[in-house]
C-alpha cells in the first residue's frame, strides 16, 4: 500500500538513558541516540520497515531541520519538504533503567500564513497521487491554525483517499467534525476531549460511540499498558499482552496506529496487529522502530477479546 503522512511539528528525537533520574544533580548516561521524529514521521519510518511506499510531508528549516532530513533519508521514506524561515525542533526522552520515561518536548518553530497555505498546497499536490492512506498526526507548532489536521482530513476526501488523525485537544476535536476514517486517541486525550473521566470499558466505548455518531469512522484508543479498544461498525474489541517492562515508550502509540492501517482481516485482526506493533516499539530503544521480525515476534503474546464487558475497569484489562 501506499502512505502519505503530514506532520506539522517535527522533531529531531534525542533519547538519553539514564539508570535513575534525579533532579539537580549530573547524570552520567548509559546510552544515547538520535531519530528523525514527529507523530507522522515515524508512522512512516514503521511503515517503510514493513515494505510500504511511505512518503512524510513536513516542514524544514535551520540545522535541525537539515539534521533531520539527514536521518531519514536511508530509512526509505520519501521526505517531501516544506521549507520555513524557523528551525525544527529538538524533542528530549530520558529512559530510565525501570522504563520510566520523561519527554521534554519544544514548541517548535512558528508557522507563518505563507507556511500553512505552502503545507497545506504541498497535502492536496501529494493526495493528487491517490495514496492509499492520509495519516495526519501530532501536535501542531505556534502559528498553526487548531483545524489544521482537519483540512487534511477534507482535501483527503475530495479525493477519495482514506484518512487517519492522532493528535490532541484543540486540533483533535476539530478534527472530529472533519470526520476522520480512522481517529486514535489515548485513554487521556478521549477523556479530555469529552470533558469527563473514562474508568471502564463501558465509559471508553461510551465516548468512542459518541465520537462515530459525529462522523468518525473507527475509534482507536490506545491504553498503555492495558493494550487497545476497537470501537467501529464491526463491534468492540480489545487486544494486550502480558505486561512489559519499556525501553522506551516514545513512538509505540505511532507503531500501534501504523500497525491498524497495515493490517487485513476482521477488526478484531487487525487490532491484534496494532498492539502487536506497539508492543514491539516499547522493546526498543529510544524512537527506534521496529521491522517485520520484531513485530511478528511480539505478535504471539498479543490475545483479544470481542465485547469486553462494559463494568471491567480499563486497569483490570490485562487480567
Amino acid at each position: 500500500m501506499r502512505f502519505l503522512t503530514v506532520t506539522p511539528n517535527p522533531s529531531v528525537d534525542h533519547t538519553v538513558e539514564l539508570h535513575a533520574l534525579t533532579r539537580g544533580e549530573v547524570h552520567r548516561a548509559l546510552a544515547g541516540s538520535v531519530e528523525a521524529g514527529g507523530k507522522g514521521v515515524n508512522v512512516a519510518r514503521v511503515l517503510a520497515r514493513h515494505g510500504h511506499a511511505a512518503g512524510a510531508v513536513l516542514p524544514s528549516g535551520g540545522v535541525d531541520g537539515t539534521r533531520l532530513e539527514t536521518l531519514l533519508a536511508p530509512q526509505d521514506v520519501r521526505a517531501v519538504t516544506v521549507p520555513i524561515a524557523g528551525s525544527v525542533r529538538t524533542n528530549t526522552t530520558i529512559v530510565e533503567h525501570d522504563g520510566t520515561t520523561t519527554k521534554l518536548n519544544e514548541p517548535g518553530p512558528e508557522l507563518r500564513a505563507a507556511d500553512v497555505e505552502a503545507l497545506q498546497d504541498t497535502v492536496s499536490r501529494e493526495l493528487a497521487a491517490n495514496p492509499d492512506w492520509l495519516v495526519s498526526s501530532g501536535s501542531l507548532p505556534p502559528g498553526a491554525p487548531a483545524d489544521l489536521h482537519a483540512r487534511f482530513v477534507r482535501a483527503a476526501r475530495r479525493l477519495g483517499v482514506r484518512s487517519a488523525v492522532d493528535t490532541s485537544g484543540a486540533a483533535l476535536a476539530a478534527a472530529v467534525e472533519a470526520g476522520p476514517d480512522v481517529l486514535k486517541p489515548n485513554e487521556d486525550e478521549l477523556a479530555e476531549l469529552l470533558g469527563r473521566e473514562l474508568h471502564t470499558v463501558g465509559d471508553v466505548v461510551a465516548a468512542a460511540a459518541e465520537l462515530r455518531t459525529r462522523g468518525v469512522g473507527e475509534v482507536l484508543v490506545s491504553l498503555g499498558g492495558a493494550g487497545a479498544l476497537l470501537v467501529g461498525d464491526e463491534g468492540t474489541a480489545w487486544a494486550g499482552g502480558p505486561a512489559l517492562v519499556p525501553l522506551s515508550t516514545v513512538g509505540a502509540g505511532d507503531c500501534t496506529l501504523a500497525g491498524f492501517l497495515h493490517a487485513r482481516g476482521t477488526a478484531t485482526q487487525r487490532l491484534a496487529t496494532a498492539v502487536a506493533w506497539g508492543r514491539a516499539a516499547v522493546l526498543l530503544p529510544g524512537s527506534t522502530v521496529p521491522g517485520p521480525a520484531g513485530t511478528s515476534a511480539a505478535a504471539a503474546a498479543v490475545r483479544t477479546l470481542d465485547d469486553p464487558h462494559p463494568d471491567t475497569l480499563v486497569k483490570d484489562l490485562q487480567r
